[in-house]
């Protein structure tokens, strides 16, 4: 093995090391995470519980929960925190995928299931048509299975795009009645530029609100990732631009460094900081939150 792989795997060790203990948990029932691996891979489908890591997916598949990652694995954006794939030409569309990831749904009983998505800006319409289309699908053989939508901006890559061809596209998914429309502004203001690579603050913020001016009946969600160098003040306010467009929902959660290519953790904040912040979240006038360091933007989603 070279110095540089010795260094690289020294430095993977300590990082280990580091991590504090409440963050370490085991992955969940073998026996569950084997059915629903196997189920997604006999249907080259994703879920962002594997492509991203998550450690909570063997909790939330015994409890009759996923989130499938639609159209691909790979993005065509490059944000820094993030564990799914980039850097190279996503995938054609499988024009199959809804029918399957509804069949999936189906054959695991899923009661309630997160459709999210890599971003698509490759896409004429950002992808929105796909997430109406596995809606479809889903509810034409699991019509009492719960479907929340985590999309991504749908701004698009091009120079020419518009605010109101981004409203289009967000309104196609409002239309088709999602159970909750998510959609994470994931770090505070002012860290969003080196966090979220091609996003904008406020052009998510004003999502939220869209939705909420579209059809005030779907309740909106958005969650933060804490670690990246953010001041408690600068989370509060996060908090208030979310209640200002009158998003219902929170999840606050640690960013936890997927490699060393990714983002270093500026702080690891403890269990009781996250429940402090949960109750400031409650007080503020959010009517569900879910607030700890293991928290992920579909965590627990059934029980909101």
């Amino acid at each position: 093995m070279s110095s540089t792989s010795d260094s690289i795997s020294s430095r993977h060790r300590d990082a280990i090391k580091s991590m504090p203990e409440w963050l370490r948990r085991p992955i969940g029932a073998a026996s569950q995470l084997s059915q629903v691996q196997r189920i997604i891979k006999q249907r080259q489908i994703h879920t962002i519980c594997e492509e991203g890591r998550c450690p909570n997916r063997g909790e939330c598949y015994a409890q009759g929960t996923a989130t499938f990652l639609l159209m691909g694995p790979t993005c065509t954006r490059s944000c820094a925190f993030c564990q799914v794939d980039k850097g190279h030409a996503p995938m054609p569309l499988d024009h199959d995928e809804p029918r399957k990831v509804a069949e999936a749904v189906q054959i695991l009983g899923l009661r309630y299931v997160v459709l999210t998505s890599v971003a698509r800006d490759d896409l004429a319409d950002g992808g929105a048509g796909w997430f109406v289309a596995t809606m479809e699908q889903i509810r034409s053989c699991c019509p009492q299975t719960q479907i929340e939508v985590l999309t991504p901006d749908f701004w698009g890559g091009k120079a020419e795009d518009t605010q109101q061809q981004q409203y289009q596209r967000i309104d196609l998914v409002v239309r088709a009645k999602p159970a909750c429309y998510n959609h994470n502004i994931e770090t505070v203001r002012r860290l969003t530029g080196p966090v979220r690579r091609g996003a904008k603050y406020d052009r998510s913020v004003d999502l939220l609100r869209h939705v909420q001016e579209v059809d005030p009946t779907i309740p909106t969600k958005s969650g933060l990732m804490l670690g990246h160098g953010e001041t408690e003040d600068e989370i509060l306010q996060a908090f208030a631009d979310l209640r200002e467009v009158k998003c219902d929902r929170l999840t606050i959660g640690q960013y936890m460094r997927p490699s060393l290519d990714h983002l270093p953790v500026h702080k690891y904040w403890t269990p009781q900081e996250f429940d402090r912040l949960g109750a400031i979240a409650k007080d503020m006038g959010f009517s569900h939150v879910r607030s700890g360091p293991l928290v992920r933007s579909s965590y627990h989603a059934g029980e909101f």
